[in-house]
């Protein structure tokens, strides 16, 4: 990673984004992973799981730019700025959501055949406890791994994301764990140089945002104050001043914040 940005939506035309919505759904399609129903691909010889097997199958190679980091509720808008990236400016996105959904298929595949009781008709909870914990840790990692990977994060803050606390731009409140997790490591993983983002080989993907039971209600307060704010006019300024494509796009962004 080398640059966050927290992308305020507040000033910015969402009508104008909905034209760029086909090309969006281009994107989260070559995003998908291919869903695999049985997990004897991924077992060792001893018949115990293997954890990278699963993630590399899961979350695929894929070569990003932009991780776009945002809510569940904000999937259509999400969709659209990733149109938006491409179409003027040839920029690959990561879109979180378009993938984090499946780890609630993987859960289910490992919970029927580890944690199901034939005997009683239900699931043992203690297994479940253990399962659920092994397939976000593994989860967990390949978002890392993504965020690293990527040459800038533009997590999209809109209230379905965010509550304010104080102020948007610097802290609030939010109920995904996946959004705090990922807001937190854009604090703590290494910043690299957008010339070694450029040269970098493909790298295994990971996924991010949210994809959990909400009748459970927890407030994570998040700390915005380092991620770089952008603004609708940033954007329109961005769109209409870059003349390259691709990654090198990104380079005029960054001059003018």
């Amino acid at each position: 990673m080398y640059k966050s940005f927290n992308v305020n939506m507040d000033d910015i035309d969402l009508d104008s984004l909905v034209k760029y919505e086909k090309t969006g759904r281009e994107v989260h399609s070559q995003n998908k992973a291919a869903i695999r129903s049985k997990l004897d691909f991924f077992k060792n010889k001893e018949g115990d799981l293997l954890a990278s097997e699963i993630v590399a199958d899961w979350f695929p190679l894929i070569d990003a730019d932009v991780f776009l980091s945002h809510s569940h509720k904000d999937s259509n808008l999400v969709i659209q700025i990733a149109g938006w990236l491409r179409e003027k400016f040839g920029l690959a996105s990561f879109i979180d959501s378009c993938i984090w959904g499946y780890s609630e298929d993987l859960l289910r595949i490992v919970d029927d055949e580890y944690c199901y009781q034939k005997h009683k008709g239900t699931y043992s909870y203690e297994k479940r406890n253990k399962s659920t914990a092994h397939i976000y840790m593994m989860l967990s990692t390949a978002l890392i791994k993504m965020l690293n990977n990527c040459e800038c994060i533009f997590f999209i803050n809109t209230p379905h994301s965010i509550s304010p606390k104080t102020y948007i731009e610097t802290e609030g409140t939010t109920d995904s764990p996946w959004i705090y997790s990922e807001i937190a490591m854009t604090s703590l993983v290494q910043i690299r140089s957008p010339q070694s983002h450029r040269e970098r080989t493909l790298v295994k993907a990971g996924l991010a945002t949210e994809a959990y039971d909400h009748a459970l209600q927890i407030k994570y307060d998040v700390d915005l104050t380092h991620l770089t704010r952008l603004t609708g006019d940033n954007l329109l300024a961005w769109q209409d001043s870059a003349t390259e494509k691709g990654a090198k796009s990104l380079d005029t962004l960054y001059s003018l914040v």
